[in-house]
């Protein structure tokens, strides 16, 4: 006699699910695993630096054998350093305001263009992060040269701009993708303009992807050291650059410092950035 068949979703749903095999089950601890390893191997040599910050001694020594936090106060007691930090800060928000509205303004562009148009301009956008940075650096101090904006915080803002402008297109672009365009066209069939539509209905719904890229190119101009240092100048140095010189001339601890308030810096502003991305993708969800 042959087994009875599942004919309704009642019974369909009362059959018990297959228990997942063992394999399985080894296969995904094996992959986590690994993962961890590798996430490790890259984290860690970042990760020493912090002890180094609190050591005692004249010298990048490790393990620190005793701790203190007197490099944290030569690093704000110098004005070399402290004048470094205001510049990088100073650098990155301009950077962040011009970047956040150029990419934001671009990624709309992007979307009302056709696939073949779409795919040119988004090429040429996205180009600053394909291209090796050390081409985008001759090519910059050399135009930079020319209009006398080498060692200025205009150009230094340009500059970083342009690095920055993919990382704010991408999760901007991101946004509007998964934007429901019926909202427009519904607020448009009601009487409201194009800029009544882009500022009631459209950027507000697009709001978490333009945070995300406005944290991004902060990050991106904070860390910035080739570009700048083609066109830094000895009234104006970033953070990063015044670590590269210091490492060249001397091995005080006070770059460890230094590396530590980055690494702290970009790390939290990443990690905010990801969780807004996230919440994003489960709202949309």
């Amino acid at each position: 006699m042959s087994a009875p068949t599942v004919t309704d979703g009642a019974t369909r749903a009362s059959v018990p699910a297959a228990p997942r095999k063992p394999k399985r089950r080894v296969g995904r601890g094996l992959l986590w695993a690994f993962s961890a390893l590798v996430a490790f191997w890259l984290v860690a040599p970042a990760l020493v630096v912090i002890p180094l910050s609190f050591t005692d001694k004249q010298s990048l020594a490790f393990p620190p054998t005793g701790w203190s936090t007197r490099w944290y106060e030569n690093f704000f007691s110098d004005p070399t350093w402290a004048a470094s930090l205001w510049s990088s800060i100073q650098v990155g928000l301009l950077t962040t305001v011009v970047a956040t509205v150029v990419g934001t303004a671009a990624a709309l562009g992007l979307a009302r263009l056709g696939p073949r148009g779409q795919t040119l301009a988004r090429g040429a956008l996205m180009a600053p992060i394909i291209v090796p940075v050390i081409v985008v650096a001759v090519g910059t101090y050399a135009l930079f040269l020319r209009f006398r904006l080498l060692g200025t915080l205009p150009g230094f803002v340009a500059a970083h701009t342009v690095l920055a402008l993919p990382f704010v297109i991408i999760p901007v672009s991101a946004s509007l993708a998964g934007l429901d365009r019926r909202l427009q066209d519904a607020a448009a069939i009601c009487g409201a303009n194009r800029w009544a539509v882009l500022r009631q209905i459209t950027l507000p719904l697009v709001a978490p992807g333009i945070l995300s890229g406005a944290l991004f190119a902060f990050v991106t101009s904070f860390d910035e050291v080739v570009i700048s240092l083609f066109i830094q100048s000895p009234y104006l140095r970033t953070l990063p650059v015044q670590m590269y010189g210091s490492i060249t001339r001397d091995t005080d601890p006070t770059i460890a410092a230094a590396a530590t308030m980055i690494l702290v810096i970009t790390t939290s502003l990443v990690v905010v950035a990801s969780a807004v991305a996230l919440r994003r993708i489960k709202h949309a969800r």
